[in-house]
């Protein structure tokens, strides 16, 4: 489980087939093998690590359901290691799995977001959502996204102050509504 609070932009090394590496340093204080780290939003298993790096397997499933399929060498990501119980929950409960691809339409500070449109009963305003792995509350709800008012702090430590239009994101909805709606299901008529 994570929070959505990014400790470090890492930068994508190499994608040979299933394997990729991420340069970080802050992520590997305390890593070990079968450690999980999030890679904008999608959790990983660190299977090997250097100094100054880390590996990942990534199955074809985790590539063709993420935008982590398009990274190249030099691509900044989000880094983050999972919460302990003992830490502040800073931001949401995340999983680390991506419900969907999404597509910025408008770039920060007034991010602007496209998403299926399945998704959106699972967006409220005001509510939480994570966008490449990073907490965020939206502000306004559209007919095919949502909005969000991105800080200048947020746009600085995360990759979300350099993507722009077109760029496609990981989008994982609030895990809370997720179960809701599955509880609420066996009892409907």
């Amino acid at each position: 489980m994570f929070t959505g609070i990014v400790e470090e932009l890492g930068t994508v090394e190499s994608r040979n087939g299933p394997k990729l590496r991420i340069g970080a340093t802050t992520v590997l204080d305390d890593v070990e093998m079968g450690a999980s780290i999030a890679v904008n939003g999608t959790c990983l298993t660190v299977v090997a690590w250097g100094d100054a790096w880390w590996e990942a397997d990534v199955v074809e499933e985790t590539y063709s359901r993420t935008c982590l399929g398009a990274l190249q060498p030099g691509d900044r990501v989000n880094l983050e290691r999972p919460v302990r119980v003992s830490d502040r929950l800073g931001g949401h409960i995340v999983q680390g799995h991506v419900d969907a691809v999404g597509t910025i339409v408008t770039a920060a500070p007034d991010l602007r977001i496209a998403v299926p449109e399945d998704l959106l009963r699972y967006v409220v305003e005001k509510g939480s959502i994570t966008v490449d792995g990073v907490s965020l509350t939206v502000a306004s709800l559209h007919g095919d996204g949502f909005s969000i008012a991105v800080i200048p702090h947020t746009s600085e430590v995360t990759t979300l102050g350099c993507k722009g239009p077109g760029d496609p994101v990981n989008i994982e909805l609030d895990v809370v509504a997720k179960y809701v709606e599955s509880l609420l299901e066996g009892h409907r008529p």
